[in-house]
């Protein structure tokens, strides 16, 4: 009777180890799911941003619509950053966290330089915005190499 409980929780916990990693790659999936997802969304907020900022300087219609992307990016930028990431991918997700720092403060910069509804043209000159939007394609394609 002893040796079929030994045996039977010696089965538990190797299947308990076995659940624990399959978790773990579950939730390295999921992450590099989640990273990818933002990646498209962030890619897409780079390449259609800088012609509605242009549009934004004299048109009230583009102006409104490239307040509501500037919005739409803060809050995934911020959704990102609360994701929890595995520990493979913890470094390259702080590193990505950095990278959305700016990229808020410049959303925020971009937000409050619009007067009478239409973009102020200076701020275009000074921001780095689109930049902080490419960098972290780097760190994405990195996570998404760990998922290979």
């Amino acid at each position: 009777m002893k040796k079929l409980l030994l045996v039977m929780s010696a089965s538990m916990l190797l299947l308990l180890g076995g659940c624990s990693f399959l978790n773990d790659a579950q939730d390295s999936l999921s992450y590099i799911n989640d990273a990818t997802d933002y990646l498209s969304a962030a890619t897409e907020f780079a390449s259609d941003a800088p012609a509605l900022a242009q549009q934004a300087i004299g048109d009230i219609q583009a102006a409104e619509d490239f307040q509501t992307m500037l919005q739409d990016m803060q809050q995934t930028v911020e959704a990102f950053n609360e994701l929890q990431a595995p520990d493979i991918a913890a470094e390259l997700h702080q590193q990505i966290i950095e990278q959305n720092s700016a990229i808020i403060t410049e959303i925020e910069t971009y937000l409050n330089n619009f007067k009478d509804g239409l973009l102020d043209p200076a701020i275009l000159e000074n921001t780095e915005l689109f930049q902080s939007v490419q960098d972290i394609t780097n760190i994405i394609e990195q996570i998404q190499q760990l998922g290979q």
